[in-house]
């Protein structure tokens, strides 16, 4: 299969776990009446942002992953015949819980999960509290439609996760994300950190020579306090953005992707032909002090 229709869901969410599931499921069925054949949801889906603070009510937000929301998007998958990437609260065990992200196939099996390995601890995104840093190291899942690679939201910011995961086969990069605005921000720091991140992800796609799709939640959260910016984006196999959406609107998108474009970069750029992988060892260490 050389092309694939990749649809994307950018939403607002409410306090209400059981509503935003009703949700996405409507906007699943929206986008595969366009003709997705995968789609992707946002980081934590199912709730409100709730890592704006350090509470120990939000862990009973958490679920078993395979659990309950698997089961119901598991036949929603197999109803549509499409591939389902759903970010989760993952109670793993009584006091141990994940940023886990649950691949469904079009056939409704469950592929596996992927956990979150760079958690961050920032105002408002005191993420720190509620997940362990994964370990099932970085993954990618032969799903119908292609071989696809997950990584989650802080992920995006690290080269590193994106060169293993497009090195073990990946043919696509999703980025279920949370990230937003403090209101009281500016408008000219708001839009340097959105550029920086659509760049940094743009970086993994010309680097790697495969689309990138990242997803982002929309709407206010933390009373006000807090505009999640939306414009989620998809890019072709060397970085150029197909599609962008608003910052301010809920986005269903379906986008035709063509796979076959990696191999046609890779050729003419060669990166990864040209790596210095003899060289590289230093990046285990977590700084190189001169002296």
């Amino acid at each position: 299969m050389t092309n694939v229709q990749v649809g994307i869901i950018q939403m607002s969410c409410v306090a209400e776990k059981a509503q935003n599931l009703e949700k996405a499921q409507t906007k699943i069925r929206a986008a595969a009446a366009q003709g997705a054949q995968i789609i992707c949801l946002q980081e934590l889906f199912t709730s409100l942002y709730f890592c704006d603070e350090e509470h120990y009510d939000n862990f009973s937000l958490a679920e078993a992953i395979p659990g309950p929301s698997t089961e119901v998007l598991g036949q929603l998958a197999k109803e549509l015949k499409v591939v389902i990437i759903a970010s989760l609260f993952e109670k793993r065990a009584a006091g141990l819980y994940h940023n886990t992200v649950a691949i469904l196939d079009a056939d409704g099996s469950y592929l596996g999960k992927y956990r979150k390995m760079h958690i961050p601890d920032d105002p408002a995104y005191y993420e720190k509290f509620y997940f362990t840093p994964g370990d099932l190291g970085y993954k990618t899942f032969k799903t119908r439609f292609g071989t696809i690679g997950v990584l989650i939201c802080w992920d995006q910011w690290y080269p590193e996760a994106a060169r293993i995961t497009a090195l073990m086969g990946a043919e696509m990069l999703f980025y279920p994300t949370a990230i937003g605005w403090a209101t009281s921000q500016d408008q000219e720091t708001n839009s340097e950190q959105y550029q920086a991140w659509q760049t940094i992800q743009r970086s993994h796609s010309v680097a790697n020579g495969l689309p990138v799709i990242s997803v982002n939640r929309v709407g206010l959260e933390q009373n006000g306090a807090m505009k999640f910016w939306g414009g989620s984006f998809i890019t072709n196999a060397f970085g150029r953005i197909l599609y962008q959406a608003s910052h301010e609107e809920e986005v269903i998108h379906v986008q035709t992707i063509d796979l076959a474009q990696s191999d046609r970069y890779r050729t003419h750029w060669p990166f990864l032909r040209d790596r210095r992988i003899d060289s590289y060892q230093p990046l285990q260490k977590r700084f190189i002090d001169e002296t």
